[in-house]
C-alpha cells in the first residue's frame, strides 16, 4: 500500500500521522525505508526501553561484516553510519568500528571489511587513523588471503592527493592479499549519490557472499529508544536567526560576524568541538550574471531529483557557484574549447590556486562560451553545505547555537564577490529569518574528560570558535584545569575577537594564560606561532604535565607552521632530536591529547 493511500483506508493513523510519515518518507531511500520498517515492527513487539528489529531476512548468515571509518570532520563516520543501517536493514551482521578503536592484527580474523576514510592535510590520515594507517603500512596484519573488502575515499578533486588515505587502504590491503569486493570509490565534495550507490553494491555483494555460507538463527541487532533528533544534513532543521553582529572594528579591514542561532523545537543538541552544517542559497544576481554569460534562457527547464524546475531556480538552491572546482574547469574547457583552460588543467598546483580565486561566474567571464541549460547544469557540482565551529556551548546558551564566521569578501576584475554560506548570513538573511541547519558531530575535537587535565588551545582569527565553547562548558562544568589560549590577527584595537569575554575569564581565574600575537601592531609581523616559540619553555611543560593541545584556524599555512614550531619547541626544551620530537608530537596526537579543527 502506497503512503498516499493511508487516509482513504482503514488505516489506524489520522490525517496528520498521514502527513508526518509522508515528509519522512519522502527523505528516505529505499534502502533507508526497509531499515525503518524493520525498527518500527520491533517496537512494536516491544514495550521497554529497549526494542529488537526484527531483520528483513530472516535468517542471518554465520559470516559478519565490519565496517571501519576514518573521519576527521564527521562525513566519513556519516557514511559509514549510513552503511551500517543498510548492511542491517538487508539482514547482515555487522559491526561498526571507528579506525581508532580497530586493531589492525584483527584484520585476519575478518571476512569481509568496509573501509570509508577521509584525508586529511596533504594526503595524511585523520588523527582517529593515523595507527592504523601506520600499522597497516607495516604490514602488521600479515596475510589477509581470507578477507574481501572495499574502500570508499572521500576528499575534494582540487587538492593533489585527492583521496589519498582511502588510496592508501586500498594498495595496502591488496599487497596483504585481501581480494576487492568491488572497485574503489574516490568520493568529491558532492559525495552523497555516488556513496549510496556504491553502498548498495557493496551490501548487495556481501549479502550474496555470505550467504553462501552455513546460515544460523535470525540476529536480533538491540536499538534503544532515545529522544534523538530527526534531523541530519539530508533533513536540516528550520531554526531562526537571532542575531547577526559584527564583532570587527570600524576600520578593520575583515567583516567577522557573531550570529545566534535558535534551535528550539529540534532537539538538537551538540558539544564544544561540533560543528553546525549551514544550507544555503546562492546570489540571485550572482545567477542572473552567470545565466546572461553563458547565453543560457532563464526559464528553459531542468530536472533536479527527479523534479522539473527552471534553470535560475536550480543554480539558486541546487548547484556550487561560489566555489572554482577542477570539474567544471575541466567540462568547461571542453565545451568552450579554450586552451589556456585545457593548459591549466596539465598543472594541478596552478588548477588548486586558480579554483581557490576564481568563482564560476569568473571562469566564464575569462573564457566567453555559449552553453545549453543542460551544458551549464551538468558542468556544475550539487551544492554542499558550509560546515562552522560552533562558538557556544549548550550548557549555557540551551536552545542556541553561535558561530563565528569571517564574511568572504573580494573584487574580481573590478566585481564584488562574496563567499556563498558567509555571504547568504550576512547580507540576504535578516535577523527573524530563517536558515536551515544541522549538528555535524566531531569526535576528534573534544575537551578532556577529566576536568583537571590543562588546556592549550591556539586559534588565531576566526580559529577563536571552539575555545570560546570550550570556556564556557568549563566555567559551567566548574572545570579546575589550567586553560591557556593563543590567539592571533591584524590589530588589537580592530580585531581582538570577544575581547571583553576574554578579559572577564581572565578576571575569573578560568583563562590561566593568554598569549595574544597581533601581528600588524609593530613593524615586524608576529603570529601566534612565535608567541608559541618565546614561550617554549613554558608550553613543554605543561605538555609533560598532561595537557591537550588544540588548533583551530587556517590549514594552507598556520596549522602547518605551528605543528613545526611544536617539533621545535619540544626538541629544544625536551633534550630531543627532530625525529624524537616528531615521535612526541605523534604520540599526542594517538592519545588525542594533541587535536586540530583546521579548514
Amino acid at each position: 500500500m502506497l503512503i498516499k493511500e493511508l487516509a482513504a483506508s482503514a488505516s489506524p493513523l489520522n490525517e496528520q500521522q498521514v502527513h508526518k510519515l509522508t515528509q519522512v518518507a519522502a527523505e528516505l531511500s529505499a534502502t533507508q525505508l526497509a531499515w525503518v520498517s524493520g525498527y518500527f515492527y520491533g517496537i512494536s513487539q516491544h514495550t521497554g526501553d529497549t526494542v529488537a528489529l526484527a531483520p528483513v531476512a530472516n535468517a542471518q548468515p554465520a559470516g559478519k561484516l565490519t565496517i571501519i571509518y576514518a573521519s576527521q570532520t564527521g562525513n566519513a563516520k556519516g557514511v559509514a553510519e549510513a552503511l551500517h543501517a543498510q548492511s542491517q536493514a538487508a539482514g547482515i551482521a555487522v559491526t561498526l568500528y571507528n579506525a581508532a578503536d580497530y586493531k589492525v592484527r584483527n584484520l585476519k580474523k575478518e571476512t569481509h571489511v568496509l573501509i570509508v576514510a577521509s584525508t586529511d592535510g596533504e594526503g595524511e590520515a585523520p588523527d582517529d587513523a593515523i595507527e592504523f594507517h601506520k600499522e597497516l603500512k607495516a604490514g602488521k596484519a600479515g596475510k589477509l588471503d581470507g578477507v574481501h573488502y572495499g574502500v570508499i575515499g572521500l576528499g575534494d578533486s582540487s587538492y593533489e592527493f585527492f583521496c589519498q588515505t582511502g588510496k592508501d587502504f586500498d594498495e595496502y590491503l591488496s599487497k596483504a592479499g585481501a581480494k576487492p569486493l568491488l572497485a574503489r570509490l574516490d568520493a568529491d565534495v558532492d559525495y552523497d549519490a555516488d556513496c549510496e550507490s556504491w553502498s548498495q553494491e557493496a551490501v548487495a555483494l556481501v549479502k550474496e557472499a555470505l550467504a553462501e555460507e552455513q546460515p544460523t538463527t535470525a540476529n536480533v541487532i538491540p536499538l534503544t529508544q532515545g529522544a534523538a533528533s530527526l534531523y541530519n544534513k539530508k533533513n536540516p532543521f528550520v531554526a531562526e536567526l537571532l542575531t547577526n553582529q559584527k564583532i570587527t572594528g570600524r576600520d578593520s579591514d575583515r567583516d567577522v560576524r557573531h550570529f545566534e542561532i535558535s534551535l528550539e523545537g529540534s532537539d538538537l543538541t551538540y558539544q564544544p568541538g561540533d560543528s553546525l552544517g549551514i544550507w544555503f542559497s546562492n546570489d540571485e544576481q550572482l545567477v542572473d550574471a552567470l545565466l546572461a554569460q553563458t547565453g543560457v534562457d532563464a526559464a528553459s527547464l531542468v530536472t533536479v531529483d527527479n523534479e522539473q524546475i527552471t534553470i535560475r531556480e536550480a543554480l539558486i538552491h541546487h548547484y556550487e557557484l561560489t566555489q572554482g572546482y577542477a570539474s567544471f574547469v575541466q567540462s568547461y574547457a571542453e565545451l568552450t574549447d579554450a586552451p589556456s583552460l585545457r593548459a591549466l588543467l596539465e598543472d594541478k598546483a596552478a588548477l588548486r590556486e586558480y579554483c581557490a580565486n576564481h568563482q564560476i561566474l569568473d571562469i566564464a567571464n575569462q573564457h566567453a562560451g555559449q552553453l545549453t541549460a543542460e551544458q551549464l547544469q551538468a558542468s556544475l557540482r550539487r551544492l554542499t553545505p558550509r560546515l562552522y565551529s560552533i562558538a557556544s556551548s549548550q550548557a549555557e546558551v540551551e536552545d542556541e547555537v553561535h558561530l563565528t564566521v569571517g564574511v568572504v569578501r573580494f573584487d574580481k576584475d573590478g566585481e564584488a564577490r562574496t563567499g556563498g554560506a558567509s555571504g547568504y548570513l550576512t547580507d540576504r538573511l535578516a535577523e527573524g529569518s530563517s536558515v536551515r541547519v544541522y549538528i555535524e558531530k566531531n569526535d576528534n575535537f573534544r575537551l578532556p574528560t577529566n576536568d583537571e587535565t590543562p588546556i592549550i588551545m591556539i586559534g588565531p582569527g576566526t580559529g577563536i570558535a571552539p575555545f570560546r565553547a570550550f570556556m564556557q562548558e568549563r566555567d559551567e562544568r566548574g572545570a579546575s584545569g589550567d586553560n591557556w589560549l593563543f590567539f592571533g590577527n591584524p590589530h588589537f584595537t580592530q580585531d581582538f575577537l570577544y575581547q571583553l569575554e576574554w578579559q572577564r575569564y581572565v578576571k575569573s581565574g578560568l583563562l590561566s594564560k593568554i598569549s595574544l600575537a597581533f601581528s600588524r601592531d609593530q613593524q615586524e609581523k608576529v603570529y601566534v606561532q612565535h608567541k608559541l616559540r618565546e614561550q617554549g619553555g613554558e608550553v613543554f611543560a605543561w605538555l609533560e604535565r598532561g595537557a591537550h593541545i588544540y588548533v583551530c584556524g587556517d590549514a594552507n599555512q598556520m596549522a602547518k607552521d605551528v605543528h613545526q614550531t611544536l617539533i621545535e619547541l619540544i626538541a629544544e626544551h625536551g633534550n630531543k632530536s627532530q625525529e624524537q620530537a616528531e615521535e612526541y608530537l605523534d604520540a599526542l596526537r594517538s592519545a588525542k591529547r594533541y587535536q586540530r579543527d583546521v579548514y
